[in-house]
């Protein structure tokens, strides 16, 4: 049975600042939804009403274009707007107009493909949803987090991006080349200036945790509220609970075997030539070194020596030296566009979820 979406029930919002939510576009998607159902926003007071707005219409499902950053804006406005009114949280829907789009990769959303999966949806080619566990991280709900590593080379993206804004060099800022010229400009010489990744102790703040082995199952005892999951030196330390982080890098092969827990992976000590040696199996998800930990967790307190960057959904937010990862209480729905395992059929008039 097809599941066909109305135009009044579907609506897409799009960040207006973002450089790929150009005129083009624009024009594409306004010959699909009308412009009573298309909304931009250009700061976080827009991006408010507009969750006002989508709360209070009840839209069935919500389509957010750009990158991950994007998504865990809107899902994070939407689902604060649907819980003070104890409204139903729409199901969402994801277009990749991002650099960054670890959630697009997850349920097959595809690059430069925006609108012909809008139609496919709307016209009933794609009945499957997926749920999403979502965890927390300084107040905000967000599919991963990190500290350190990960959230370093974001910082630098972000930096040689904006340095080479308006030159020749503006193509190579944009994707995986802007990460590989960020990294080798910048992160690799101050991790090699650093005397020493900081010391970090991790502990575990909720149910029985477990470490887990190079392909993903539990080993030795079980780890409990309270007890230390990792105190050491910690070059990396990111909780999530998909597979993916962005450019199909599948950083947390194990994030989607347990409901109800993330991956919580530490990288303690990993050398340049180790990382640089292994690219292909570290951007599959089959890298492991004695220097890699893997964990399935609830609830995780972060305690550093020193602050650290931060990265919560792709976007930098500062240092710290303080951080708390925990499993959100309630999933989301996602329109999943492959129809993969761990997917449903969604049903013609199919409930959602009561905030």
């Amino acid at each position: 049975m097809q599941m066909n979406a109305s135009r009044h029930d579907l609506a897409v919002l799009l960040n207006a600042n973002a450089k790929q939510v150009n005129g083009r576009v624009r024009r594409e998607l306004a010959s699909v939804v009308t412009d009573e159902h298309l909304f931009f926003s250009r700061d976080r007071d827009d991006a408010r009403r507009i969750a006002d707005t989508v709360v209070r219409r009840g839209y069935g499902t919500v389509f957010t274009g750009g990158g991950d950053g994007t998504f865990v804006s809107w899902v994070n406005h939407i689902l604060d707007r649907s819980e003070r009114r104890a409204a139903p949280t729409p199901r969402f829907g994801v277009l990749a107009l991002g650099t960054g789009n670890a959630v697009a990769e997850v349920v097959g959303a595809r690059a430069e493909a925006h609108v012909e999966d809008l139609r496919r949806f709307m016209g009933g080619e794609v009945p499957f949803v997926r749920p999403i566990g979502l965890l927390t991280c300084n107040g905000r709900r967000t599919p991963f987090a990190g500290v350190g590593l990960d959230a370093a080379v974001i910082n630098d993206y972000n930096w040689f991006k904006e340095r080479v804004q308006g030159t020749r060099m503006a193509r190579l800022g944009l994707g995986a080349p802007g990460y590989g010229l960020a990294v080798a400009m910048r992160t690799v010489p101050r991790y090699l200036a650093e005397r020493r990744p900081a010391y970090c102790e991790i502990v575990n703040e909720g149910r029985a945790a477990w470490q887990l082995d190079a392909h993903g199952a539990p080993v030795g005892q079980q780890i409990r509220k309270g007890e230390l999951l990792y105190a050491g030196p910690c070059m990396m330390a990111a909780a999530s609970t998909v597979p993916y982080y962005g450019l199909k890098l599948k950083a947390f092969p194990f994030a989607d075997q347990r409901p109800g827990m993330m991956q919580v992976r530490v990288a303690t000590q990993v050398s340049v030539p180790s990382v640089l040696l292994h690219l292909r199996r570290i951007w599959d998800g089959s890298f492991s070194h004695p220097g890699l930990l893997d964990f399935h967790a609830e609830s995780v307190s972060l305690r550093f020596e020193r602050s650290v960057p931060l990265q919560v959904g792709g976007d930098p937010e500062g240092w710290r030296d303080e951080v708390h990862f925990a499993m959100a209480p309630r999933s989301i729905d996602l329109v999943d566009f492959s129809g993969g395992p761990g997917s449903h059929r969604l049903e013609p008039g199919a409930p959602r979820f009561a905030a």
